[in-house]
């Protein structure tokens, strides 16, 4: 890299892990649609076995995720992540034969959503706790920017064309290279060489868990966010998942326009990670906490029946913010959490986070088969805007400061 980049893309490490993350959410971003469209051109299919698929892909991510964190903390967690990529390469590519050979049986495809859904509980904690192995501590801010500038470019890319892929060449082929992505990344990261790799924990998982519940609970400001997201994320899930397609009708040109919307939003997300470069809020827990207000306008817009570039624009406010706030709360972990136990905290923050998802994703059909999606969606809108005017009753939300450094870091 040249002289004047960030210092982070100049170091061969972040380098290869920037790059593992922006193939594997290339990927992903063909298989947010095409897995949703996979599931309603299967025979007799309704918005039940849609949200039954995605729910078994959820439901491991918050079973396994507190797993996921212990062992994350006792092994080299470039190991764990090489491993995890690899098992959602294998799942993926299972889905993408069962859709392109016609031979699709609901039980496997909610079997192959799951086994991918684990995989993501065993990446997500050490992914988060690795960053603070290769990357210094005055440079987190800008290399979890970086990391989401290249990520969210990926997902622009891979939402811009999902549609486009699901519409002419079929929901299978755009699984196939979600697999594909994952293979590439696994690669990219075995060659990854941690530069301050965290001192191995030995005792028991359940003793783990403990001294990693201990460190949670102790910070008001990282339970309450926690607990306000577990509404948000059930919500969010059950939109993009479920209600957002279910709205926008199954045909080829529905596809197109669910793919516009959520792409306009992975755009948001772009720039919201560029602005957080050089973001440097005084009370960032309270700045990421308003930056969630915006994730209900697209949920509102399309209950209301908007038009598509409306709930575009919306999608891209909200996608600018939530990316504020993926910054802002990232950095604050990695910052505020001691090393050694930061992938248990990482996970308890995923398995509160996620707590609701799978049972958002379950319910969502059913809801909307009785109501109307469009009745369900703004039913999500005011879930979120609920649940981010609760958190910011917490004083240490509201409060808390900036640049405390945790003991054992």
């Amino acid at each position: 890299m040249p002289p004047a980049a960030p210092a982070p893309l100049r170091d061969r490490n972040f380098q290869l892990l920037s790059w593992a993350r922006t193939v594997s959410v290339l990927g992903n971003g063909f298989a947010r649609v095409a897995l949703a469209f996979a599931v309603l051109e299967l025979p007799g299919a309704t918005p039940g076995k849609l949200s039954l698929v995605l729910a078994c892909q959820m439901l491991p991510q918050l079973l396994f995720v507190l797993v996921g964190g212990v062992i994350a903390d006792r092994i080299p967690r470039i190991r764990l992540m090489v491993v995890a990529e690899t098992t959602g390469a294998l799942a993926y590519a299972g889905l993408a034969v069962m859709t392109l050979t016609g031979h699709a049986p609901l039980p496997a495809m909610a079997l192959l959503a799951a086994t991918a859904g684990t995989a993501t509980a065993l990446f997500s904690p050490a992914m988060t706790a690795v960053v603070p192995e290769i990357v210094a501590r005055d440079r987190l801010t800008e290399a979890n920017a970086l990391l989401r500038m290249g990520t969210n470019v990926a997902m622009v890319l891979g939402l811009a064309l999902s549609g486009t892929v699901v519409a002419w060449a079929g929901a299978g082929w755009a699984l196939a290279l979600d697999a594909l992505s994952f293979l590439v990344s696994a690669v990219l990261i075995a060659a990854v060489r941690p530069v301050r790799a965290h001192r191995r924990r030995a005792g028991s998982g359940w003793g783990d868990l403990r001294d990693g519940w201990r460190e949670f609970t102790s910070r008001q400001w990282l339970w309450v966010v926690v607990a306000q997201y577990a509404f948000v994320v059930a919500a969010v899930n059950a939109t993009v998942g479920v209600l957002g397609p279910l709205a926008s009708g199954r045909s080829p040109a529905g596809a197109r326009e669910w793919s516009l919307v959520v792409a306009a939003q992975a755009v948001g997300t772009l720039v919201g990670a560029a602005m957080a470069i050089r973001l440097r809020a005084r009370r960032p827990v309270l700045v990421a906490v308003l930056a969630t207000f915006p994730a209900a306008s697209p949920m509102v817009l399309l209950g209301a029946g908007a038009p598509v570039w409306a709930t575009a624009v919306s999608a891209f406010a909200a996608g600018v913010a939530g990316d504020v706030f993926g910054v802002l709360w990232a950095t604050t972990l990695q910052r505020e959490v001691p090393v050694g136990a930061l992938s248990r905290v990482s996970a308890y923050d995923w398995f509160g986070s996620l707590a609701f998802a799978p049972l958002g994703l379950l319910v969502a059909g059913p809801v909307a088969a009785a109501t109307g999606p469009r009745t369900a969606l703004l039913g999500c809108a005011g879930l979120v805007v609920l649940a981010t005017s609760a958190a910011l009753l917490s004083p240490e939300v509201r409060r808390f400061p900036a640049g405390r450094r945790a003991a054992g870091t």
